[in-house]
C-alpha cells in the first residue's frame, strides 16, 4: 500500500493572524524588484483545486511518488490513465485575475522574476516571461531512458489511439493534473513508450519523493540574492522546495510578504500575511497602482 507523503503543518497558537490590509503589497510592487513565489492557491479560481486548502485534494488523493512511478508498471499503468484523464480538463484550464495581474506587473517592470510550484502553465498562459517552474511542467514529457524531451499533445494523442473509447467520469482532478480513478475505472489502460528508443516516460514534473534540479534550485537562489522584496502567493510552504527560498530571503533581510487566505508555514518568516482571495487581491493592487491586466490569455496546452 503506497505510504501518503508527510505533507502536514500544524500552526503554532501564537502565529500572528492574518490581515486585510493590501497597502504592504502594493508599496512592495510599487518600489519594484519583486521575486513572485506562487504556490496551487493562484490557480484555484481557475478550477485547479490546491493541496491543503478548504476542499484540498490531499484530504482523498495521494501524490504519485518517485519511487512508486519507477518502481513498477502497475504504477505507471495507474498513474497514466489518471493523468491522461485529468489532462483533458487540466489543459483546459485558462489564467485567473491573479495570473494576469502578475503577468500586468511583470510587464510595468516591477518584477525581478517569477517562481511557480506549479506545473499547470498558466502563468505563461496569461503572459508571464522567464517563469521559472520549480516543479517542472505537465506540458512535456522526458524519457527516462534516452531523455528526449517532447509534447503533452502528442503524448496525449498516442495514448487516446492505444485506448480508445477511455472515458470514466473522474470524482475530481487534482493539482499535480492527476484524475481520481478507481482501479476498476482504470482497468487494462494501455501505457505506450517512448516512440525513439522504447524506454518509460515520465512527465516532466518533479514527484514527491523526487529531488528539484540542482542548478534549478541555484537559479533560484540567484533570484533571491537578486529581489528587493519576496511576494508568496498562494502557496502553503509545507514542504522544503519553496520554504527554502523564504528561509534564505528572512536571513539575508529581504522583506517578504504573503498573500493567502490560511496561516502557512512561511508566516514567521514575513512583515505579512493578507488574507484575502488571490484573484480579488491582485486586482486591488493592480488598480492601486493604475495597471490594467490584460484579458487576453492562451491555452497552456495548446
Amino acid at each position: 500500500m503506497r505510504m501518503r507523503p508527510t505533507l502536514s503543518w500544524t500552526p503554532p497558537e501564537d502565529l500572528p493572524p492574518g490581515t486585510t490590509d493590501l497597502a504592504p503589497v502594493a508599496e512592495a510592487l510599487h518600489a519594484g524588484g519583486v521575486l513572485v513565489l506562487s504556490g496551487a492557491g493562484i490557480s484555484t479560481e481557475s478550477g485547479i483545486p490546491d493541496y491543503r486548502g478548504e476542499g484540498g485534494s490531499l484530504s482523498r488523493h495521494t501524490p504519485m511518488t518517485y519511487q512508486d512511478f519507477t518502481g513498477g508498471a502497475q504504477a505507471r499503468r495507474r498513474y497514466w490513465a489518471r493523468s491522461h484523464l485529468g489532462w483533458r480538463t487540466f489543459g483546459r484550464a485558462l489564467p485567473n485575475a491573479g495570473h494576469r495581474a502578475v503577468a500586468a506587473f511583470g510587464r510595468h517592470g516591477l518584477l525581478s522574476g517569477v517562481i511557480t510550484q506549479n506545473v499547470d502553465g498558466l502563468h505563461q498562459a496569461a503572459g508571464s516571461d522567464g517563469v521559472v517552474e520549480l516543479h517542472g511542467g505537465l506540458d512535456r514529457v522526458v524519457c527516462l531512458s534516452c531523455g528526449t524531451f517532447s509534447p503533452r499533445r502528442e503524448l496525449a494523442r498516442r495514448l487516446e489511439e492505444a485506448n480508445a473509447g477511455f472515458a470514466p467520469v473522474a470524482a475530481g482532478v487534482n493539482p499535480d493534473g492527476d484524475a481520481d480513478l478507481t482501479d476498476e475505472q482504470i482497468g487494462d489502460f494501455r501505457v505506450v513508450p517512448c516512440a525513439l528508443c522504447g524506454g518509460i516516460l515520465k512527465p516532466d514534473v518533479v514527484f514527491f519523493g523526487e529531488n528539484v534540479p540542482p542548478r534549478r534550485v541555484e537559479h533560484c537562489r540567484s533570484l533571491v540574492r537578486e529581489a528587493t522584496s519576496l511576494l508568496v502567493l498562494g502557496s502553503s510552504l509545507t514542504v522544503m522546495s519553496g520554504l527554502r527560498f523564504v528561509r534564505q530571503a528572512a536571513q539575508d533581510g529581504t522583506p517578504v510578504v504573503i498573500v493567502n487566505r490560511d496561516p502557512i508555514r512561511g508566516d514567521p518568516h514575513a512583515l505579512t500575511r493578507v488574507a484575502v482571495p488571490l484573484g480579488a487581491a491582485l486586482t486591488a493592487v493592480s488598480e492601486r497602482l493604475g495597471i490594467t491586466a490584460d484579458s487576453g490569455t492562451a491555452n497552456p496546452s495548446e
